[in-house]
């Protein structure tokens, strides 16, 4: 008589799932970021929707879709936190020069301040965090690289 295994998967269990692997990952990886981000009052959200605006701005007047875009976020999420940074004082918004309905958004100093300061500490915890893999960084990233354009042809 033989058992009959608790999932219809291929996998001998979760540690030998890609799929689950990543879950782990990413889920530690952003806790440290979380952690890296927690004196600076951001979320790791907001954290990368000022890295991007500070990053691109001057480039073209630059819209939430396109901040959106950028970030590979979603645009009411992006929305939501634009309004958020924009009270704070990181952003501003003022009427797009040439599309009437939308706002470019721009980095305050304040912004631009903490946006040097955010990915200063993002980077030291990517540099422990991805400290195990470190002779293997290009291969960490040429992978990375593949996922993520799959992901995007979606």
């Amino acid at each position: 008589m033989s058992a009959r295994p608790p999932l219809p998967t291929r996998y001998a269990g979760p540690g030998a799932s890609p799929g689950f692997l990543l879950w782990r990952v990413t889920n530690a990886w952003q806790r440290a970021v979380r952690e890296a981000l927690k004196p600076l009052g951001l979320t790791h959200t907001q954290f990368v929707v000022l890295a991007v605006a500070t990053w691109f701005e001057g480039n073209d007047a630059l819209t939430q879709a396109r901040l959106a875009e950028l970030s590979g976020g979603d645009v009411m999420t992006t929305s939501q936190v634009v309004r958020a940074l924009v009270h704070a004082g990181l952003l501003a918004r003022a009427p797009h020069p040439t599309d009437s309905r939308a706002h470019a958004v721009s980095v305050s100093r304040a912004g631009r301040a903490l946006a040097r300061r955010a990915v200063r500490a993002v980077e030291r915890a990517d540099e422990r965090f991805f400290a195990p893999v470190r002779r293997e960084r290009a291969t960490v990233m040429r992978a990375f690289r593949l996922l993520a354009a799959d992901g995007a042809r979606d």
